[in-house]
């Protein structure tokens, strides 16, 4: 069964980083996609960013590009959300997924992702 964790996240203040990190288990994930998203108050679930496990090709939501980074790890199954220049916009839980197959056109789909995290909190003050 395939399980993720995520990590890193915590209140900051605007202007600053965080890190998230995504801790995968229970199968080998080299031909899976990952992804983060999120959602902030009483928003629905969005699409942060995306990379296949295997290649390295990203894909990011056009609000946090050149700000947010994805990054895997494969040797120890960790997938990263680096996250720069945080704006109270950006407040959200945010959700580690795994989609098992590559990453395709449809990588912003929620439904692309058949594995969640727990989830963790950053709200970003003003």
């Amino acid at each position: 069964q395939v399980q993720l964790v995520e990590s890193g996240g915590g209140a900051v203040q605007a202007g600053g980083s965080l890190r998230l990190s995504c801790a995968a288990s229970g199968r080998t994930f080299s031909s899976y996609r990952m992804g983060w998203f999120r959602q902030g108050p009483g928003k629905e679930r969005e699409f942060v960013a995306a990379i296949a496990w295997s290649g390295g090709r990203t894909y990011y939501l056009d609000s946090v590009k050149g700000r947010f980074t994805i990054s895997g790890n494969n040797a120890k199954n960790m997938v990263y959300l680096q996250m720069n220049s945080l704006n109270p916009e950006d407040t959200a839980v945010y959700y580690c997924a795994a989609g098992s197959g590559p990453l395709r056109a449809r990588y912003a789909r929620v439904d692309e992702y058949d594995t969640w995290g727990q989830g963790t909190q950053d709200p970003v003050s003003s």
